[in-house]
């Protein structure tokens, strides 16, 4: 018999962000569950669910979780896009479970509807990444998401469709890219512009300046929503002992920033591996994210900021590269990543379910 619950209290939200470790358990090499980031979300005790409302959900059979997720109303997200939008997220399940996976992904789905909403969608949105479509066996960046191939057939038999597809980019580090880079850093620099990484920007402005440089420059991004200040603080203080601070940074034009870059180095040895199991050096990947402004796009500072991670990154011994994740059609970014030598390496797609389908 599959029973659907809504688990509250420590110890029965705890088994939920685990069973993201029961589903990749078979893995030679896997990212964790991240319980210091997501337990707060689902108790309510985090700055990620200011302007959310969040319902977790699980799937029994047995005794057993065998399926997860989460829906979240996020009315950040509605009053930007002036939507009424409902996510899901943190979803896993394991194999064989369609009738379960239905039936949980209906009750996110019913309880969104009550809400107010009008659709879900699943695979963007506070902190989701999309669901991979094709590098199955290749370990992502870290927080990329790195499903079974299994997932699509599940979320389509319950009722979802593909909505927006997005490619990963990997670069092969090579001396005439080094070379590349730094030209692009120098010419950023005879330009006016000034890269800042975000340890030597005073602490006293760094959240607020990097969360108003990231909604901006993201503003017209789709299925963006805005950082709050308490997320980036969050973050920061989370992800700065593993190399944020070091290698993110803030592009200047004289006072005025122009342009934001978030990277994490390579984190393999995090990574959970099977004994005996070797990383190859081109799963060894930071995690980046990049954004300017309007007015000063088209005049490299996009490839200067990228290229100064890069050169500290190969500096630091990395062999590979990512650029990470960006939109299909998102054409300016994509040209980005083919001047800094990436090449696509994976596909990805986010899904979504209207409640009333024709």
């Amino acid at each position: 018999m599959i029973r659907i619950e809504t688990p509250a209290g420590t110890d029965a939200l705890t088994e939920f962000v685990l069973f993201h470790d029961r589903v990749y358990a078979s893995r030679p090499a896997r990212w964790s569950a991240f319980v210091p980031l997501e337990l707060p979300i689902l108790a309510g005790e985090s700055p990620f669910v200011e302007g959310r409302r969040v319902r977790p959900f699980v799937a029994r059979q047995g005794g057993e979780i065998v399926a997860r997720a989460a829906a979240v109303v996020d009315s950040r997200y509605n009053r930007h896009w002036r939507e009424r939008l409902g996510h899901i997220v943190m979803f896993e399940a394991l194999s064989g479970t369609r009738e379960a996976t239905r039936l949980l992904l209906d009750a996110a789905c019913e309880w969104l509807e009550r809400e107010g909403t009008e659709a879900a969608r699943a695979g963007f949105g506070m902190l989701e990444f999309p669901f991979v479509i094709d590098a199955y066996d290749v370990l992502p960046p870290p927080f990329v998401r790195h499903n079974p191939a299994y997932y699509h057939s599940l979320l389509k038999d319950a009722g979802f469709e593909t909505e927006k597809g997005l490619v990963d980019y990997k670069i092969r580090v090579r001396p005439e890219l080094v070379a590349r880079w730094e030209s692009a850093v120098e010419a950023a620099r005879r330009s006016g512009y000034t890269l800042v990484p975000l340890r030597d920007v005073p602490a006293s402005r760094r959240v607020a300046e990097f969360a108003e440089l990231w909604s901006d420059t993201f503003k017209t991004h789709w299925g963006f929503t805005p950082f709050s200040e308490g997320e980036v603080a969050l973050l920061a203080e989370s992800l700065g002992p593993v190399g944020m601070l070091d290698l993110s940074l803030i592009a200047y034009a004289g006072e005025r920033s122009v342009g934001v870059l978030w990277v994490l180095p390579e984190l393999s040895g995090t990574v959970a591996r099977a004994p005996g199991h070797a990383l190859a050096e081109a799963e060894k990947l930071n995690f980046l994210g990049i954004g300017v402004r309007e007015a000063a796009r088209g005049r490299g500072v996009n490839t200067a900021m990228a290229g100064h991670a890069y050169l500290e990154l190969v500096r630091r011994g990395a062999r590979y590269l990512s650029y990470t994740i960006v939109l299909d059609d998102n054409w300016p970014s994509r040209r980005t990543a083919a001047k800094l030598g990436a090449e696509v390496c994976a596909s990805y797609v986010v899904y979504r379910r209207s409640f009333r389908r024709s």
